[in-house]
């Protein structure tokens, strides 16, 4: 450990400039991606690992005044990931799936709340605790599955099904969980005497975001269409794509709305109403710039992972990662059955959804920060929750990845070396 303060104190007495950062990272981000393949694995492993080696967690070169700076590079990867799953959602092509798509979205995303809050609330008996871990329990990280299916170019209805299913129920998500903590400030409010004014706007706050990332994503995907239509050079149309994800993401930000949803909608747009020539000009472009947003995001991610949570784990979080994951394939297997969906969309889309970061972690920040001032129990909750969620994310990040790869590989929508 002595070693390690006197790297640290080191690096920081060098006080690196970002760009140069950025540069060695980008270099060991790519390198640490290629030596998975000698252990079959995933390339944003190797990104993760790096991240965590030179984040807060060992060497502190991307601590966490550094990742401030540099998140917007997480923000852009977001926006261009959300971009690239609304690209692959043609309705026609949705439609060959069947409506067992929505079963299984809605299924995945419901049981994974029910089965959550009941483990948490028969392990502790707190249900205010136990609904809060339930809501957060269906957001999902679509950044892991869209990278593991490009990296691979995996095609095919499994992978058509893990665009969909990435994508959306992050929105429904969202939902799930203002209704969830609007329930438990009416709870927490009520033993202060408060006014449930406040309980009934945050009930409609993600209704409100919801949709006006429709309204934004949609509005966008118009404006720009028109802009595409007298483009006919690739990289005049990727120069477009660049400025217009920039743009939507801007917005989003400003308005505080879901980027990944906003982006999402404006790509559905595009690809339901733009010729195929302009839309292969956008995915070959995309395909080409976005393992380099992959390498910078997921060692952004690797780095907020800070291996000093997970003794924090306990029963607690043991209890939520078992539930989640028996939650979420348990719905998206029922949704399936349900939907008479394909056999391999059956067997193996719940594997492929598992992981989980980003978006949880937001919101388990809203939960501090909104239920810190609701009294001892709000910031009790608070706090269980950050704690938990940032470590079982940690948990989630990696076994998303590899069970996606061998979901994909299983289905047989990997194309062979």
């Amino acid at each position: 450990m002595e070693q390690l303060e006197i790297v640290r104190s080191a690096l920081d007495n060098l006080s690196l400039p970002v760009l140069l950062v950025v540069g060695v990272l980008t270099t060991l981000g790519f390198y640490a991606g290629k030596s998975m393949r000698f252990v079959r694995l995933p390339s944003i492993i190797g990104f993760m690992i790096v991240g965590v080696l030179i984040g807060p967690s060992l060497v502190n070169i991307l601590d966490e005044t550094l990742q401030v700076r540099l998140s917007f590079i997480t923000e852009i990867a977001l926006g261009f990931v959300a971009l690239s799953i609304g690209l692959e959602l043609n309705f026609r092509a949705l439609k060959e799936l069947g409506s067992g798509i929505i079963l299984i979205i809605i299924c995945e995303s419901f049981l994974a709340f029910f089965v959550v809050t009941a483990g948490i609330y028969l392990l502790t008996g707190d249900l205010a605790l136990s609904l809060m871990f339930g809501a957060i329990a269906p957001a999902s990280a679509p950044a892991g599955t869209v990278a593991v299916i490009q990296e691979y170019r995996a095609r095919g209805n499994l992978t058509k099904a893990l665009y969909a299913v990435v994508g959306f129920d992050d929105g429904l998500g969202i939902i799930i969980f203002g209704f969830a903590s609007a329930f438990v400030k009416r709870m927490l409010l009520s033993e202060m005497g408060d006014s449930q004014a406040a309980v009934v706007s945050t009930i409609l706050l993600p209704l409100k975001e919801v949709g006006l990332s429709f309204l934004v994503g949609s509005v966008a995907a118009f404006l720009f269409s028109l802009l595409f239509k007298k483009i006919d050079n690739a990289r005049d149309v990727f120069i477009m794509i660049f400025a217009s994800v920039l743009i939507v993401t801007g917005i989003s930000t400003r308005l505080h709305l879901s980027l990944i949803l906003t982006n999402m909608v404006y790509g559905i747009v595009l690809v339901n109403t733009q010729p195929a020539g302009v839309l292969q000009k956008m995915r070959d472009k995309l395909s080409d710039v976005m393992p380099l947003f992959f390498i910078l995001f997921f060692i952004l991610a690797g780095s907020n992972l800070q291996i000093a949570y997970l003794p924090a784990l306990g029963a607690v979080g043991i209890v939520y990662i078992v539930m989640r994951t028996a939650g979420l394939m348990g719905g998206a297997w029922l949704g399936s059955v349900v939907g008479r969906s394909e056999k391999n969309i059956k067997r193996y889309l719940g594997m492929g959804i598992l992981s989980q970061a980003g978006v949880a972690i937001g919101l388990a920040l809203v939960v501090k920060y909104e239920f810190g001032p609701l009294g001892t129990e709000g910031a009790r909750i608070g706090s269980a929750v950050i704690t938990t969620i940032t470590a079982t994310c940690i948990f989630f990040e990696i076994i998303g990845p590899i069970l996606t790869k061998i979901a994909l590989k299983k289905s047989g929508e990997i194309p062979p070396d």
